[in-house]
């Protein structure tokens, strides 16, 4: 029997592609790849931006870094490019790295960088569960 696809941030498996250069690496997550087929996805590399990259937080319908650039164009492409992966693979699951501009589920940074949360959506998770997928948040495998 063909194991279940669900989407998972590349992060939470340990490829460095964290806009720090390194990872989230959660062992949970490794251990689930026995149970399911993950599919590593990375929003912001999707979308164009380089790894290390600075730091970015989203604020309202905008994606900014702590520099005050814009890259929201950017964090939605990824966002788009990873929808667009999801329908080809019919895909209907998604574990996301929580507080992310691009995958946090339900919190995410408030756009001051200074570790305060708010309610709201990654730009990646707020398509996706516009296009009815299931998102579960990282936080679920502490």
């Amino acid at each position: 029997m063909e194991k279940e696809k669900v989407l998972i941030s590349a992060c939470l498996i340990g490829l460095n592609c964290k806009y720090s250069g390194g990872n989230n690496k959660n062992e949970k997550l490794i251990e689930l790849m026995r149970e399911k087929d993950l599919v590593p996805i990375c929003p912001e590399q999707l979308g164009g931006l380089s790894t290390p990259r600075p730091s970015a937080e989203r604020k309202e319908n905008k994606v900014i870094t702590k520099e005050g650039m814009d890259v929201t164009k950017e964090y939605k492409k990824g966002a788009q490019e990873v929808l667009n992966l999801a329908k080809k693979l019919n895909i209907k699951k998604a574990i996301l790295k929580s507080r992310s501009p691009s995958c946090g589920v339900n919190k995410i940074y408030d756009g001051t960088f200074t570790n305060n949360l708010t309610d709201g959506d990654g730009v990646t998770a707020e398509l996706l569960k516009e296009n009815d997928i299931e998102l579960i948040s990282s936080d679920e495998y502490l």
